[in-house]
């Protein structure tokens, strides 16, 4: 998939916020600090991220980090990842995986995460897959479902660490 840019405005100021892929350079804007808002995330050192990113980049589409940035502020500000499953279940199909999806709290309310799971979705779609599947807490399934995900099964954990 081409690093396609998703933007619109919203409300009485006109921002423009784009989806797009990471960027290594995201670091520098915040992007780490958004996802301890999500869940635990220790400091990662600039060497840390650069070879995560360089091993998440060599999966090419298979797994795709998008984020949003305020221009203005110069810090990304939303941020979702979709990591594609091929099986042989299916005519040996494809599952699209969506994670982390978080917003940051000053940002919450102008459809950033609506905007991220669009793009995740997309993504997945012309990727092949025959669904897109993604975990929440109980608390945003009302936000899933007004994006267009159905409660389905129950999801289950066991922690290694």
């Amino acid at each position: 998939m081409e690093n396609k840019i998703n933007s619109f405005s919203h409300g009485h100021d006109q921002k423009k916020f784009q989806v797009r892929k990471l960027e290594q350079s995201d670091k520098s804007k915040g992007f780490i600090e958004l996802l301890q808002q999500l869940s635990v995330c220790d400091s990662v050192s600039d060497k840390e991220f650069e070879e995560r990113f360089q091993e998440l980049s060599s999966l090419g589409d298979d797994h795709v980090i998008c984020v949003i940035e305020d221009d203005q502020l110069q810090k990304i500000i939303a941020t979702g990842s979709v990591l594609i499953e091929k099986k042989f279940l299916r005519n040996c199909g494809k599952v699209g995986h969506i994670e982390d999806v978080v917003v940051d709290s000053s940002a919450r309310g102008l459809q950033l995460g609506k905007r991220i799971l669009e793009f995740l979705a997309e993504h997945a779609r012309s990727s092949g897959c025959y669904k897109v599947i993604l975990d929440c807490g109980s608390e945003n399934k009302g936000f899933y479902e007004k994006c267009g995900f159905k409660h389905k099964e129950i999801q289950m954990v066991r922690y290694f660490v």
